[in-house]
């Protein structure tokens, strides 16, 4: 297994690898959207690093999952907070933990339906392995290899710690 980094350095080369990336492609004013629940709190720190003016936006994707007998339901839905319109906005779609890419199909499909954005442009704090779709991240704190049977989840908000099983 590899060493993890600490969160909090994560963070900080997440913030700025992406306004590196944001300048890159000419993206002023984006719309940051985190996945609840360690993706909202990655995205919290980051649209606060990062100075950005829109409103955070959360994404619960409990609904928009496609493998509930497997999982099972989520007991704590929370409510999304999107703006009525993404149409033609940039967003900045963040998560804790990239793996199966079920979550970012969720998330990319619960955003579509308020309609269709000019970009979306994803940052994880942990690309680990074991992907069955194929999404990729175009920001990463780290990659992460880990067993087959090994999971890795964030804890927080406050501190923000990995615990791996």
């Amino acid at each position: 297994m590899d060493e993890i980094a600490k969160p909090e350095a994560l963070l900080e080369k997440l913030a700025d690898d992406l306004k590196k990336l944001l300048v890159e492609r000419g993206i002023n004013n984006p719309l940051m959207v985190g996945i609840h629940t360690g993706g909202a709190w990655i995205a919290s720190a980051l649209h606060a690093s990062l100075g950005i003016t829109q409103p955070l936006a959360m994404l619960d994707i409990s609904f928009y999952r496609d493998d509930f007998s497997r999982i099972g339901m989520n007991p704590k839905v929370k409510p999304s907070s999107l703006p009525p319109q993404v149409e033609d906005k940039h967003i900045i779609l963040v998560d804790d933990v990239l793996q199966t890419g079920r979550t970012i199909r969720a998330a990319m499909n619960e955003i579509f339906d308020y309609g269709r954005p000019a970009s979306i442009t994803l940052v994880c704090l942990v690309d680990r392995s074991g992907r069955e779709l194929p999404i990729q991240a175009d920001i990463i704190g780290q990659h992460l290899q880990l067993g087959a049977e090994q999971h890795i989840k964030l804890s927080g908000p406050e501190p923000l710690e990995f615990v791996i099983t």
